[in-house]
């Protein structure tokens, strides 16, 4: 695999780079500390075709590929990576499950719209009781003539109180059969569909997450995504781009607080010499420039795989699980390297430590991905 980077994502890093510094940085500790999910900002993402990377130019999109996404990604993440995520989720979550599942009237319906962030997208999983085993979901949808009636709730659902427009998969079969669940498009307004509580994060925080709540929420059988029983399969394929989209966002972050270390190493000085030229730091930066570089490698290929539509399953969960570990790992020692200082606000360490734990326990846990990628190996 060779891949070399075009003029196309030389462009797009710059543009995003731009953007990120006058638009994000100011604001990033005033979002963070105040839980702020700016909506303005995404709908001047939406107008750069930020919203909409992978959406065909004829459904209102960018109609670029997964390398210009993951540059989009990881670059709004190397400044704050409650952007990157919310970016991420609105791209390969619920606009990704109407591009790749959707009937053609649907997605000329609700694509455009949230390619221009006109709408902002939620996609609706995960519920109280069931995380990594989510086909012992609970709620459920009964059908009633033309309409389908949802009662039950979704749990951790990112813009479950400002997105538009949501997918939720719900069961409509007996628990724990994977064809005993179904999709379904509901937009904002709906009676018996409202937003819950928000959640007070350690990291992450100015993209929002709280419940989602059906209560006899009637649902026309247009808005089912496919066929009934079809919604978990779908939801698995949605999946496995999401772990490049997550991966991307570990990359970014562990690539935003390397730089920081980086910088600080050289200007920090003690016993008479920046705190770069002694081994101790030296050798952490090494390290965590080895393994960015890995992580970054590893993405690529599952990208690689995803543009030729070629299965990428195990590429995918092995991006996604070490990207998200090489976060965390890169942003301690970022920490350790500020010592006092980057257990401060003050300096922009801190933010990508707390922030980078999410990557590895959203859209499935490291020990998810360690399970997928064991079941793939042996095959």
């Amino acid at each position: 695999m060779i891949i070399k980077e075009n003029e196309n994502q030389k462009m797009i890093q710059q543009m995003v780079r731009d953007f990120s510094e006058k638009e994000i940085r100011p604001k990033m500790m005033e979002w963070d500390e105040a839980q702020i999910f700016p909506v303005e900002l995404f709908k001047k993402l939406g107008n750069l075709g930020l919203m909409g990377v992978l959406v065909p130019q004829e459904y209102g999109g960018s109609g670029l590929g997964y390398f210009e996404y993951i540059t989009v990604v990881s670059e709004i993440a190397q400044v704050c990576g409650s952007i990157g995520l919310s970016v991420a989720a609105h791209n390969s979550l619920c606009t990704g499950h109407i591009l790749y599942h959707g009937s053609e009237e649907q997605k000329r319906k609700y694509l455009p719209k949230l390619a221009t962030a006109e709408f902002i997208g939620a996609w609706g999983l995960t519920e109280t009781g069931t995380g990594s085993d989510a086909g012992g979901m609970a709620t459920t949808a009964v059908k009633d003539g033309d309409y389908y009636v949802i009662n039950g709730s979704k749990n951790f659902i990112t813009h479950a109180i400002s997105g538009d427009v949501a997918v939720v998969i719900v069961r409509t079969g007996e628990k724990g059969d994977s064809h005993g669940m179904s999709a379904f498009i509901i937009e904002k307004g709906t009676p018996g569909f409202m937003a819950g509580k928000k959640e007070n994060k350690l990291g992450m925080r100015a993209s929002e997450t709280a419940e989602l709540i059906f209560n006899n929420c009637r649902v026309h059988k247009d808005q089912l995504i496919g066929k009934e029983g079809d919604g978990f399969i779908q939801a698995m394929k949605v999946l496995d781009g999401g772990r490049i989209s997550i991966g991307a966002l570990g990359l970014g972050i562990a690539q935003g607080a390397f730089k920081a270390a980086v910088k600080y190493s050289k200007e920090r000085e003690q016993f008479g010499k920046p705190i770069s030229q002694f081994q101790g730091i030296a050798f952490k930066l090494a390290e965590m420039g080895t393994k960015i570089k890995a992580a970054e490698l590893l993405l690529l290929e599952a990208a690689d795989k995803k543009n030729k539509h070629e299965k990428m399953t195990k590429e995918g969960a092995m991006a996604k699980y070490y990207t998200s570990e090489v976060a965390v790992e890169v942003s301690v020692e970022a920490v350790q390297i500020f010592g006092g200082y980057g257990y401060t606000k003050d300096f922009p360490v801190e933010k990508f430590y707390r922030d980078s734990k999410l990557c590895t326990i959203g859209e499935g846990t490291s020990e998810i991905q360690k399970l997928v990628i064991s079941r793939e190996i042996l095959k």
